[in-house]
């Protein structure tokens, strides 16, 4: 059985090989058709190795940047574009979050089945934790103080206190999992079950699926973002190349777009009403939304592997961090955005 993350690297060059014969190879020519403005670049750490998901702590200008293929955990200083250090000895680093309130930043060590907590000030490891197999996604659920573990191939969250570090709770989904996203609103943990097709709903007091929402028309959901001034949750669809919107409240899909193949790390721009969706194919699509209704913006192939995309909610600059430049060199990729549609 091929595991996940080695499907997703032959896809990666499978997907680079229809793209190279079609003309459409990566670097930074693509992005002209999106709604963006490329404004910098800035060379990382640890080789043209795979990257995956970002956590953005937009007060202190601060971005943690998952360094997959390094085993490193990169802290970028976005205030003064640079590297502020790089944490190492984090093989298979797959889900970080960074919870400014607890000075921590957490992140999923897939390769050792762990969530580690690190001191945000000095990145120092607070503690490890365990978790079920491959470790993935992670939320902080913040009237609890817990973040939660999504175990993919496992199937289940693990739960585990954001202070101490002791795993609170084991809670089965019913098959393979995508990402969590917590809902304040409804004080509702919200999981992507890519093995039923569906939006589990989750209770964080009593650890428990209260609640299944549906995806049809939507193939595999992993990848989860929250508009949650309207309740809209933005799913990406693995299996079938597709945005979904899902009104929670209604319990329904509402639309649904085409994006590029094997839709992986998703992010929104809430003052713009803005959704980027990035892929494992290295193709970027923009939407913008009126309460769940999507609007294309554009998409693009940005660079092969550009698989994860990080938005500041506050000026709306959007940050993709690429394996290789074209040059042998990984760089984040900074973007303005363009106006908006009118709402």
């Amino acid at each position: 059985m091929v595991g996940r993350a080695a499907a997703r690297r032959l896809l990666d060059v499978a997907v680079t090989g229809v793209l190279a014969a079609a003309g459409c190879t990566g670097g930074s020519a693509g992005p002209q058709s999106l709604p963006w403005q490329q404004v910098s670049t800035l060379d990382l750490t640890g080789g043209t190795g795979r990257f995956d998901y970002q956590a953005l702590d937009a007060g202190r200008g601060l971005l943690f940047v998952a360094h997959m293929g390094a085993g490193q955990l990169v802290e970028v200083d976005l205030t003064h574009h640079r590297v502020l250090r790089t944490v190492n000895d984090l093989p298979d680093v797959h889900g970080v979050i960074v919870v400014p309130e607890q000075r921590r930043v957490y992140a999923t060590v897939t390769a050792r089945n762990q969530l580690v907590a690190l001191d945000e000030d000095s990145a120092a490891t607070v503690f490890t934790a365990s978790t079920a197999a491959y470790p993935d996604g992670l939320a902080y659920d913040p009237l609890r103080h817990t973040v939660w573990s999504t175990n993919e191939s496992a199937g289940n969250e693990t739960v585990v206190d954001a202070g101490a570090g002791a795993v609170v709770a084991t809670v089965p989904l019913g098959g393979d999992v995508g990402n969590v996203v917590y809902d304040p609103a409804i004080d509702r943990m919200v999981v992507a079950v890519q093995g039923r097709g569906d939006l589990a709903v989750v209770d964080p007091v009593s650890k428990s699926v209260v609640d299944r929402i549906a995806t049809p028309g939507c193939d595999h959901p992993h990848g989860q973002v929250l508009d949650n001034v309207h309740q809209v949750m933005f799913v990406g669809c693995e299996g079938n190349a597709t945005l979904a919107t899902v009104d929670l409240a209604g319990r329904t899909v509402v639309d649904t777009l085409p994006v590029g193949d094997s839709p992986d790390v998703l992010a929104y721009d809430p003052p713009r009403g803005r959704v980027y969706v990035a892929t494992e194919s290295g193709w970027v699509s923009i939407a913008d939304h009126d309460r769940g209704h999507l609007h294309a913006r554009g998409s693009a192939h940005v660079a092969d592997g550009a698989h994860t995309v990080a938005v500041d909610p506050v000026t709306g600059q959007s940050y993709l961090p690429v394996a290789d430049n074209g040059h042998g060199t990984p760089q984040l990729w900074e973007y303005r955005p363009s106006a908006a549609l009118s709402r």
